[in-house]
């Protein structure tokens, strides 16, 4: 929000304190100030001069030579705009002045005439071109006819204002008004506060006899009021009103929605004004947008609405989107003589709905959203209609048509000063206290230390004691909070074991050639049961939704990490990124209640797909796609990496998986996740190439590794020796169960077990496959001999021999 000290200045005295030392005491009071910028710095020389002649230069068509008498002396000055012309008041560059940009005046000669300076646009004194109205964009700015010859333009102006730039934050939607900011600059600087005195002359007519109002969900607008104004004469605002806008970062565009707009920035209470005679109905009907109903809006869009956004509507047809923006059909134009001013409390959540739907976001709906204050939703309109009266000539009407159905109950807080002194570690007495408090204009009682507060209507954050604590902690100053050094001894900051071995997963699976993708944690409800571990399945988990999502896209939290992962394929895919390869170490969200009355378990995953080539085609090397082999040795080593050396490998059937290309990953026959190639239909439905993933229990496998203990081996001093041995077996035995007999057979001298090649085909017994492993033996004590080895093998042939009826291959 953009705060105008000038403006400012007529609610809170700021004569004893620069821009600069208030900006760092607002920041200091919880309200950070991201800049101050100081209007006009440099600008001399400018001042208000009367055009008393405008006649076309002798040498060129699109210059006017005039005569402008600026107070004490009148100047010739050559022109270019367009709209310059005798009789108008304007702002006039003498010369020696000064510009923004540090361009100075200075007298000169245009195509043979003198020019004494320069008659000034709105840009050229540095306003922005978005700021300007539209009659002088293009041309010089015209001041009113009123105004004084020769007189300070700087002032007149406001260009001598300083603006800070404030960064508040969306629990303090109180500070989003120049009103909401005099109380906090009062409370901060323990000053008095001037707020405006609200009170209009009404006519003998009731606002009644022109429009009725209703409301069809009171929990989407608890109250709506409407302000009736006539015999309304459009023009410009007053120069100082429009200097305040411009200031606050609005276009000035006529008295009327000027006045709303002034108010909006004023009170923080958004409000409409409707061309009456226009809005077509002598009723105000707010309810819910009907299916494929449209309406156009003042930007000239049509918009296309849901159910959940709220109009406001003649009956019939809508004439606004509620808090967002109003409609085109009873828009406020040169003729409009009867205005309906709306003053309205919308409910924060629809009007985001509605804004967010229709990517409007405007002065109103932020205010809306956050919140505004219910108490002085009332004395803004008739604010508005005040000033209406005062400079549109409007006749205000007696009463205010309205629904009002708000319920404002008084936020109480109790709390002791020695709670707060024990928790902030002062020593601030209950006098001071209660001084805090009138300072922040709270009503409250005190008894014995004791203290009920009542929070303010437009302090909607303040709730709990924590809250009161904060307030006093601030107006009493940070910087007089007590500090004093820990006592005891200090412990050095190190990670745990867990962060330890987290960060070394990261660490390996980047050093494989992936790449981490961080995914919402929200999905489509219907990813929710796709890719689910068996052990999550077993758990019979009941999906979370959201009570307002961002989109339906992100609806629910997730149960898997992989179908969002795979949407991140797919965009790469998309982009002509062929080879990719990601993995996430991140949270899934199992719930198993109907109805949730507890946070869902959060369990860590570990996650990774690959698709495309693996190995990219080199001179020593032939390319290489990814399999399950290549994602499978990426698992292993993994595990590995985690001291893990017990895991197995065994055929697993999921109905998203490719059904002879899926395992089940176990460790100590303990599931722990999946690996395999997506099912090749999903994979058609997604459009991927062979895509292959895997999901682990990252959890568990943390609490496996961080019950190791790191052992080590004195390196070899004695050779090992290998043998490979090939063995024919039915074709639905596994190399798994095959290994664990040989590892049992092969003691004590048996130290490594691979399987180097599976065969099953041409020259083979239908039902039949080969498995064929290298197994190596070795003594850490002596030189193995034939003889022991010898029998190391017989063993092992005689127990796969027995136990699988296998034969052994020549």
């Amino acid at each position: 929000m953009l705060l105008s000290l000038n403006w400012l200045k007529h609610y809170v005295d700021l004569d004893d304190i620069s821009p600069d030392d208030l900006a760092e005491k607002i920041t200091k009071g919880g309200i950070e100030v991201d800049g101050v910028e100081k209007l006009g710095e440099g600008l001399k020389n400018i001042v208000v001069g009367y055009v008393k002649s405008c006649e076309q230069h002798p040498n060129a068509d699109k210059l006017n030579v005039c005569q402008v008498d600026v107070g004490e002396e009148e100047l010739q000055i050559i022109c270019g705009a367009p709209n310059v012309a005798a009789g108008q008041k304007v702002v006039v560059a003498k010369p020696g002045a000064r510009l923004p940009g540090g361009m100075k005046i200075k007298k000169t000669k245009l195509r043979g005439e003198v020019s004494n300076g320069m008659i000034c646009s709105l840009q050229e004194l540095g306003v922005e071109q978005k700021f300007v109205q539209k009659e002088f964009e293009d041309g010089i700015f015209v001041l009113p006819k009123d105004t004084e010859v020769g007189s300070n333009a700087v002032d007149l102006l406001n260009l001598n204002d300083t603006i800070l730039d404030l960064d508040i934050t969306p629990n303090r939607a109180d500070s989003f008004s120049m009103i909401g900011m005099a109380y906090e600059v009062a409370a901060i600087l323990d000053k008095d506060l001037h707020l405006p005195e609200v009170k209009a002359e009404r006519i003998d007519e009731s606002a009644t006899d022109y429009v009725q109002v209703k409301v069809k969900d009171p929990d989407l607008n608890p109250y709506y009021g409407a302000y009736v104004v006539k015999n309304i004469q459009i023009g410009p605002s007053p120069l100082w009103m429009r200097n305040r806008l411009i200031a606050a970062g609005i276009r000035p565009i006529n008295n009327v929605v000027d006045i709303t707009n002034y108010v909006l920035m004023e009170y923080g209470q958004p409000l409409h004004a409707f061309d009456l005679d226009r809005f077509n109905s002598n009723e105000v009907v707010v309810r819910r947008a009907r299916k494929g109903e449209t309406m156009t809006t003042l930007d000239g869009e049509k918009r296309d609405l849901q159910e959940d956004h709220l109009l406001i509507t003649n009956g019939e047809e809508g004439m606004a989107l509620a808090g967002v923006m109003g409609g085109a059909d009873s828009e406020v134009k040169d003729d409009t003589t009867t205005v309906l001013v709306e003053a309205a409390y919308f409910n924060p959540l629809t009007v985001r709905k509605s804004s967010k739907d229709h990517g409007l976001r405007s002065e109103s709906s932020i205010r809306f959203e956050r919140g505004v204050d219910p108490a002085r939703v009332k004395e803004a309109g008739l604010r508005a209609c005040q000033l209406m009266q005062q400079y549109a000539g409007g006749e205000v009407l007696s009463g205010i048509a309205e629904f009002d159905e708000q319920k404002m109950e008084p936020s109480i807080v109790e709390f002791d000063a020695e709670t707060i002194n024990k928790r902030l570690g002062t020593d601030i007495s209950v006098d001071e206290m209660k001084h805090i408090l009138h300072r922040l204009r709270f009503s409250f009682e005190e008894k014995d230390a004791h203290f009920i507060v009542y929070a303010p209507s437009r302090r909607g954050d303040i709730q709990i004691v924590e809250d009161m604590l904060e307030e006093i902690a601030r107006i009493y100053g940070y910087d007089n909070l007590p500090y004093t050094l820990p006592e005891g001894a200090s412990n050095a900051g190190g990670l745990t074991k867990k962060q330890k071995l987290k960060r070394s997963i990261h660490r390996y699976m980047q050093s494989a050639g992936l790449n981490e993708a961080m995914t919402y944690s929200l999905t489509r409800e219907e990813n929710t049961a796709k890719f689910m571990d068996q052990t999550i399945r077993a758990q019979k988990p009941k999906a979370v939704k959201l009570a307002m999502p961002m989109s339906e896209a992100h609806s629910h939290l997730r149960l898997s990490i992989l179908p969002e992962l795979l949407a991140s394929l797919q965009y790469n895919l998309a982009r002509r990124q062929q080879d990719v390869a990601l993995y996430e170490l991140g949270a899934i969200y199992v719930n198993t209640e109907d109805n949730l009355s507890k946070q869902p378990n959060e369990q860590l995953r570990l996650s990774a797909a690959i698709t495309g080539t693996w190995v990219n085609q080199q001179w020593q090397k032939e390319i290489k796609e990814v399999d399950f082999f290549v994602l499978k040795g990426v698992a292993e080593g993994l595990l590995d990496t985690l001291q893990i050396q017990t895991a197995t490998f065994e055929p697993l059937k999921m109905e998203e998986m490719h059904p002879g290309r899926t395992a089940a990953i176990r460790v100590d026959d303990e599931h722990v996740g999946f690996i395999g190639q997506i099912h090749p239909a999903v994979q058609k439905e997604m459009d991927l190439s062979d895509t292959y993933v895997f999901d682990l229990d990252a959890d568990r496998l943390l609490e496996i590794a961080m019950e190791k203990e790191e052992t080590y081996e004195p390196i070899p001093r004695y050779p090992s020796v290998t043998q490979d041995l090939a063995f024919v077996v039915d074709e639905d035995t596994l190399a798994r169960h095959m290994m664990d007999v040989i590892e049992q057979a092969g003691q004590p001298h048996l130290k490594d077990i691979q399987v180097f090649d599976i065969y099953q085909g041409e020259h083979m017994v239908e039902g039949k496959k080969s498995i064929a492993f290298n197994v190596r033996f070795q003594d850490p004590e002596a030189t193995l001999k034939d003889e022991q080895v010898e029998k190391a093998r017989k063993q092992i042939v005689d127990a796969v021999e027995n136990s699988f009826q296998a034969e052994l291959r020549g």
